[in-house]
């Protein structure tokens, strides 16, 4: 036996369990699943003229941003999926209207990618999701 075997012992399994566990790889499932409807909704809100930025919220507890589009009590499933648009997060504080432009910047295609404002009990923070992949 390795002195690595001894001080990795049951780390494998509790890294596997924790990943089993993780909320995000619900959520990673959630958005492949409805990326469609998810989609279709950023789509509106641009040829609406609403924002040319779509912000898709996605939490387990209660947030006031944005719209519900996808309810996870309705649809039994473990996130909520709001949207939003930078207009709004600025407006409410949640990108300061300094770093608007650097949010703009590195704001990804929104025909593309989703982008999704994650909020989790430690904190929250954007990711961009491929439609397709």
């Amino acid at each position: 036996m390795q002195p690595e075997d001894l001080l990795n012992e049951g780390n494998d399994d509790q890294q596997k369990a924790a990943a089993k566990d993780s909320p995000l790889l619900s959520l990673e499932r959630e958005l492949k699943f409805f990326k469609d409807s998810i989609q279709e909704v950023a789509i509106e809100i641009m040829v609406e003229g609403l924002s040319s930025y779509p912000i898709f919220v996605a939490h387990q507890h209660e947030v006031k941003l944005g719209e519900v589009i996808l309810d996870r009590h309705d649809l039994n499933s473990e996130w909520s999926i709001h949207a939003s648009t930078l207009e709004e997060f600025t407006e409410r504080g949640v990108i300061k209207p300094e770093l608007k432009d650097r949010f703009i910047k590195s704001y990804k295609n929104p025909n593309e990618f989703m982008c999704v404002f994650v909020v989790v009990p430690e904190g929250a923070n954007f990711v961009y999701v491929p439609y397709k992949k």
